[in-house]
């Protein structure tokens, strides 16, 4: 297996983290995000770290994939969650252990962090395989299903 290296996104990996976030809502949910729309997002993102973090994985120097990290905060456990969003491995890179990489980044960076009581993510209903995936890292399937209400935003 190849070496993969972490690390924290910079400005300039913007537009890539833009083109897969608009690749993954593709794959699994057929949803085609506004391109500018996006990139602005992933900036602010970057920008301001008060909302999260994105980390990279990457092979051979070559980004291979990619997650963003947010918090929730638990007034139950008096604590942060760190939700996982924004998954995405390049289809070449897949089945090498990239998303496993990056998973245990974010468990490294959490268990630094005395605030962080764990960390969540949600999955599109029928993506069996990432379902597999997570669960195979020790994950496990809540009792809640996740419901929203959008409003107009720029």
């Amino acid at each position: 297996m190849q070496r993969i290296s972490i690390r924290q996104a910079s400005a300039e990996d913007a537009a890539i983290i833009s083109e897969w976030n608009r690749a993954m809502a593709w794959e699994t949910e057929h949803k085609a995000l506004d391109e500018a729309t996006i990139l602005r997002g992933v900036q602010r993102l970057i920008a301001q770290p008060q909302y999260g973090f994105y980390l990279l994985g990457e092979i051979d120097n070559t980004i291979a994939g990619t997650l963003m990290v947010t918090t929730e905060w638990s007034d139950w456990r008096n604590g942060l969650f760190w939700w996982i969003q924004s998954v995405y491995v390049a289809p070449q890179f897949r089945r090498q252990g990239v998303y496993r990489a990056l998973y245990e980044q974010v468990k490294s960076l959490a268990d630094q962090q005395p605030d962080v009581c764990g960390y969540r993510l949600y999955v599109e209903k029928d993506n069996l395989t990432a379902q597999t995936t997570y669960e195979n890292l020790g994950m496990t399937k809540t009792d809640y299903l996740l419901y929203e209400q959008m409003r107009n935003h720029r």
